[in-house]
């Protein structure tokens, strides 16, 4: 480990002692310096002279951010003064404060600054005009410091109160998002310890000293702990640091220690020793990093990393340091798809002139129209329209943007595992069910898998240590699943548990070909499924014996789900017109060898994503998809039969209809006639600890949109109630009573609607069931029940309609026609409501239906017969 730089620096001394900043300008060219003096110091990189002063400023600065034209100070005095750097010279104002001025930022693109101060609010000023002014005030305690997120969308708040508060800065006014405690500590503004945030330049996640004098790394996603830079410092971590790639880390702390990490392992790879070093500056191209000490002095080092770590330099932009980073790991709902381009042969020839390639090809219309659409109105419709070459951060992992991409890149549905979550700092849930849940915990050498039923009486719970890095789970009444992933040349292996069995429990594992990894599995009652990244689908009998291996036509592989002898996969299809695969399923009996469905295709609107996928209790397949819609196949086992019919809309929920309450739903199952879920707040996507509730709702088919909560009536006092009844009702009154009993009536019918529409979906799915098993008699007497219920729906209908007067007559009598009873007893009952309530010519009409014997259950053969069933 070095230990030195290859020649020390010498201290430049540039301000008088006390609080100094330092920060390079974007492209390089110059160091600009603020400090406790009236006087601010420009140096010329590469040049060693004396630098270019400003003696025109403020004195007492204590924070400084540049552009390449121009750059602000921030003062003692509560100033903050825009400097240029054309002339060298204090060009104005931008804003000024009752306190004193902490740090300043300009956002990426330069339009913005932000000034904390001992103020309890944030300031956010336009560069180019003042007057426009935006003011942060929900987090209510002084700003340390604060910094931009490298796209300017975020800006993170360290204050005095030992919180970070982060900002949201996409829409008209900021609005605070989140508020991240447990990181930093307390302590004042005047302090010479750092709590500043700096974000990572991948902007994925920011470091931030802690208390404890480690470096914490946070992610925004989900905004938990990461990886941490420990056991590094004995001090209070005054300055703090990323390179430009990512790669590096450099600190300083009271400890008079200034250290650089490599990011990738968290490891120490150069330790020097400067006392008082309260700021780091990177230079954004070449091995130089300077630095700045509380007595004023100026450290400018030329070859800053040691030689032997200076090519992480030279590296394009480096991913931040995740425990589970989601963009390389193929884990569940975290797998990148890769580019269909990438491997794709080089055609040996060119084409025809009139063929469909050349045609396409932009290398046939000359350099200048290389790009083919311009970002004329700076709406990003193109990649880097200023360069003629993609930069090498363009993407993170590497991948270049294609010339054709529009034609041979589709996107593709990415694969995920049912039921389960991303990493979320060092924990995740492998399996969220009905019968219980798996959950892991990386501890860094090994995991800890544990394994929680609901019902203690029959299951015990379980955990183990896990050296194979399990990543995937399935838990059902038999057993337990499990699979790890590939890692260096060690295969993928799948492990079954079973809970208990007639001899020796027994364990047993297997090996997946070299290099194939699992991207879904699920386990049933009777087989395991397992889809690979090789595009098999691999059953196996619950003790292991491998009973089927094919390659479906639908890849690459998305997900599968399983119910008994019945296995569902789902895969990538053709491309759509707006570019995305279409997502296929197929529905087979794997012990019967037959097949239900065939590459047919999931109901899903443009732009939705499925987010989970299982069977019901009663064995009908069920998705969940990206717009909080539930969905259930009917007719599945009927060949070129099968409709995906809405059962719930999460989104028209009367608990969501006041618009004030936001929440997403993360799916568990479907058992009971009921959407089992548990409920996230603040816009997570994915449960985390402590375990939530489970909750449930009942199916509501979308059919209005949400009912607007009524405004409760403010309780009347004594005195007012008294006048109230010597008063003679008003025509506002009346009005506002017809409206409220014509809300009941609407609300009254659409009830009476839900449960006709709803017993006949459960009336078919049994009849579906009973024609393809053996049948039971309570099943049998389930099947007639249903068929009741559904004419004492349509009998409460008829009643509803009855009375909103003679001219819903036409819609009564085919309200009578969807009747299924064959005995009379119902169209009896039907003339009866109608003539309680006075309608004369429809009872006429109901007996003459009755007497045809027309109209009933859809097997009749007059020409008025209705089609029957909504759902038959």
């Amino acid at each position: 480990m070095a230990s030195s730089i290859a020649s020390r620096p010498r201290p430049r001394p540039a301000h008088t002692q006390g609080t100094t900043r330092c920060a390079y300008t974007p492209d390089g060219t110059k160091l600009v310096t603020v400090g406790s003096n009236n006087t601010i110091r420009l140096y010329k990189t590469g040049f060693d002279g004396e630098p270019a002063n400003i003696d025109d400023c403020q004195e007492q600065n204590h924070a400084v951010s540049t552009s390449n034209g121009f750059f602000v100070a921030g003062a003692e005095d509560g100033t903050v003064s825009y400097y240029s750097l054309d002339s060298n010279m204090f060009d104005r104002f931008l804003l000024r404060t009752s306190l004193p001025v902490r740090d300043v930022a300009l956002s990426p693109d330069n339009k913005w600054c932000a000034v904390a101060s001992d103020e309890l609010t944030v300031k956010l000023v336009g560069i180019d005009d003042n007057t426009k002014l935006l003011t942060l005030k929900e987090h209510g305690k002084p700003t340390k410091h604060l910094s931009f997120d490298p796209k300017g969308s975020t800006l993170a708040l360290s204050c005095t109160d030992g919180v970070i508060y982060v900002y949201s800065l996409t829409a008209d006014h900021p609005e605070l998002i989140r508020k991240v405690d447990g990181v930093i500590g307390r302590m004042e503004t005047e302090s010479d310890a750092s709590c500043r945030v700096a974000w990572h330049p991948d902007g994925r996640a920011f470091a931030v000293p802690t208390p404890t004098r480690d470096i914490q790394v946070v992610s925004k996603n989900d905004w938990e702990k990461q990886r941490a830079f420990s056991s590094g410092h004995n001090g209070d971590i005054t300055a703090l640091a990323w390179s430009p790639n990512g790669a590096l880390l450099a600190s300083a702390g009271k400890d008079k220690k200034l250290l650089i990490w490599l990011a990738k392992d968290q490891s120490v790879v150069a330790r020097y020793e400067y006392p008082n070093v309260i700021d780091i500056a990177w230079h954004p191209t070449k091995n130089i990093a300077s630095f700045t000490t509380a007595d004023g002095e100026v450290f400018i080092c030329d070859e800053f990393v040691p030689e032997q770590f200076a090519a992480q330099l030279r590296l394009p932009k480096q991913p931040a340091p995740f425990i589970h980073d989601p963009l390389t790991e193929i884990a569940a709902n975290g797998r990148r798809p890769e580019p269909n381009a990438t491997n794709l042969p080089s055609r040996p020839r060119r084409g025809s002139l009139d063929s469909l390639d050349d045609l396409l090809d932009d290398d046939n219309f000359g350099d200048e129209d290389d790009g083919f659409v311009v970002d004329d109105d700076g709406a990003g419709y193109a990649l880097n329209a200023t360069r003629k070459r993609a930069a090498d951060d363009d993407d993170l992992l590497g991948q270049r943007p294609s010339k054709r991409g529009n034609f041979v890149q589709p996107q593709l549905h990415p694969s995920f595992q049912p039921g389960s979550t991303p990493w979320r700092g060092n924990r995740k849930y492998l399996c969220l069910n009905m019968i219980g849940f798996v959950w892991t915990v990386d501890q860094d050498s090994h995991n800890t898998v544990t394994v929680e039923f609901y019902d203690h009486e029959f299951h015990r719970d379980f955990h183990f240590t896990d050296t194979f890095l399990y990543d995937k789970a399935c838990l059902n009444d038999k057993g337990t699943l499990f699979s790890c992933p590939p890692k260096d040349n060690a295969p993928a292996v799948i492990l079954y548990r079973p809970h208990e069995t007639w001899t020796q429990r027994s364990d047993w594992r297997i090996q997946l070909p070299k290099g194939e990894a699992v991207l879904a599995m699920s386990l049933s009652d009777t087989f395991i499924t397992v889809t690979t990244s090789g595009n098999y689908v691999r059953i196996y009998t619950l003790f292991g014996i491998p009973y089927r291996v094919y390659r479906p036509k639908s890849t690459p592989i998305v997900t599968c789900a399983s119910w008994r002898d019945y296995v569902l996969t789902m895969g990538n299809g053709p491309v759509g017109a707006d570019g995305m695969c279409r997502l296929l399923y197929s529905i087979e009996n794997i012990k019967r060898d037959e097949i239900c469905q065939n590459e047919d295709t999931v109901a899903l609107p443009e732009g939705a994503t499925v987010k989970s996928v299982f069977f019901s209790d009663n064995g009908d397949p069920c998705i969940y998809d990206s717009t909080g819609t539930l969905l259930t196949l009917l007719h599945w086992r009927q060949p070129s039969r099968a409709s995906w019919i809405p059962v719930l809309d999460t989104k028209l929920l009367p608990r969501l209809a006041s618009g004030r309450k936001h929440e997403n739903y993360f799916p568990i199952a479907v058992a009971d006639n009921k959407f089992h879920c548990i409920i996230l707040k603040g816009g997570d996507q994915y449960p985390y600890f402590p375990r939530p509730l489970l909750s449930e709702f009942d199916f509501s088919i979308p059919l209005t949109s949400a009912p607007q909560s009524s405004k409760k009536k403010k309780p009347k006092t004594s005195n007012e109630a008294a006048d109230s009844d010597e008063e003679m009702p008003s025509p506002d009154d009346d009005d506002a009573s017809d409206q409220e009993d014509e809300e009941s009536e609407k609300s009254e019918s659409l009830a009476h609607t839900q449960t006709y529409l709803q017993k006949s979906l459960h009336n078919a799915q049994l009849t579906d069931l009973l024609s393809a098993t053996r049948s039971t008699a309570s099943q049998r007497a389930l099947l007639a029940r249903l068929a009741l219920d559904i004419d004492k729906a349509l009998l409460q209908m008829l009643a509803v309609e009855c009375r909103d007067g003679e001219e819903r007559g036409m819609r009564a009598l085919e309200v009578v026609r969807l009747m299924r009873d064959r005995s009379g007893r119902m169209v009896e009952a039907a003339g009866k409501v109608a003539e309680r309530y006075g309608r004369g010519v429809l009872g006429e009409k109901i007996r003459e239906l009755g007497e045809l014997g027309l109209g009933f259950g859809g097997d009749g053969d007059g020409e008025d017969e209705g089609e029957g069933d909504e759902f038959d």
